[in-house]
């Protein structure tokens, strides 16, 4: 098979291999594949990963092979991947709390690499012809569903969307701020708006993002420079500060100045994923009045519901994905989708298997 492998740089391999099914599995031929900051966070090395490691966590595809005991999803179906690898059956599933799992399994090193083991990508890789996930990781969808669309809602779309209704829980009229209009921000932006909240100011360096950030939804743009007051810039808005700040961008300075730009009450919302080992500061003071700092996981998300939803918003017209779809590549293509990503041209990019 082919796919895209890190072993300290990344490349396509096509001498891939991945092991027969275990109990509780499901194989998937992947279709498309967003490309996501995680995976480039790993590529720089913000995320440590061990190596060599098949690539990708964004995808959706059909089902090849199921395991005996799997009942939810049969071959043929159109799934939607999802990394949790959550076990399903413990008391944090059963409570709805997937992202507290404790007994989630990670799928370790199924494949092999010119016959070497090699790692899978948030219990899913899916820069590659073919995967196999833990069962509670596929989640059927409607057969009409564009792939490239759907494979956004595994990642971007649920932790962002997911944030804004399953953490933060925005309520119709509250303001809010999002701060890094990638991915991420563009799904807090659309759940913001799909929440009634108002305004919605999108924060960015990068002036190309104003158009994306408008289109999914922020009332407000602001691109401050080097030398601008983010705290001063965004009270021109929100004098007394925002009800919800989502940090989608992973920069421990950022976090801090976001806790400035809360009102009384406030809550932030960290999203992005700073180096690993980072630790951030505030000011104490900032937080009384009763202002919070929520950390989440993955849109705190329950998958076997939250994507089902995110495709009936879709279908009615509400969810924006094949606006998020900016540009698709061909695998062998990934360093131009990656080029481009970093120049900010895309919303997002989804490389085509």
């Amino acid at each position: 098979m082919r796919g895209i492998v890190f072993d300290g740089e990344a490349s396509i391999r096509d001498d891939i291999e991945v092991r027969d099914l275990e109990a509780g599995e499901v194989r998937v031929k992947i279709e498309a594949a967003g490309l996501c900051h995680s995976d480039v966070s790993v590529l720089d090395g913000t995320i440590p990963f061990p190596t060599p490691v098949v690539l990708g966590h964004e995808g959706a595809g059909i089902v090849t092979q199921v395991a005996d005991d799997v009942h939810h999803v049969n071959v043929g179906d159109h799934v939607v991947l999802s990394t949790l690898g959550n076990c399903g059956h413990c008391a944090e599933c059963d409570r709805g709390k997937p992202t507290f799992c404790r007994k989630a399994r990670a799928m370790g090193q199924p494949f092999t690499v010119g016959g070497d083991k090699c790692w899978q990508f948030a219990n899913t890789s899916v820069f590659v012809d073919e995967t196999i996930v833990q069962a509670t990781s596929a989640v059927p969808i409607d057969d009409d569903v564009p792939f490239a669309a759907a494979s956004l809602i595994g990642c971007g779309v649920l932790t962002g969307v997911g944030a804004v209704f399953n953490r933060a829980k925005v309520d119709h009229g509250e303001s809010v701020v999002v701060i890094g209009v990638g991915g991420i921000g563009l799904n807090a932006i659309q759940g913001a708006a799909l929440s009634d909240a108002l305004p919605i100011v999108a924060v960015d360096t990068n002036p190309k993002k104003e158009s994306f950030a408008l289109e999914f939804g922020a009332t407000h743009f602001i691109c401050p420079g080097p030398d601008d007051d983010l705290n001063a810039l965004v009270k021109e808005v929100l004098p007394n500060g925002a009800d919800h700040v989502f940090e989608c961008v992973g920069s421990t300075g950022l976090i801090k100045a976001s806790t400035e730009l809360l009102d009384f009450g406030g809550q932030l919302v960290m999203l992005g994923v700073p180096q690993f080992g980072a630790e951030a500061s505030f000011v104490v003071a900032q937080m009384y009045n009763d202002k919070s700092i929520m950390g989440c996981r993955y849109g705190s998300a329950r998958p076997q519901h939250d994507i089902p939803l995110m495709v009936e918003l879709y279908k009615a017209g509400r969810l924006k994905l094949d606006e998020l779809v900016s540009a698709t590549y061909p695998l062998e293509d990934y360093q131009s989708a990656l080029d481009e990503l970093h120049d900010g041209k895309l919303a997002r990019g989804v490389l085509t298997l």
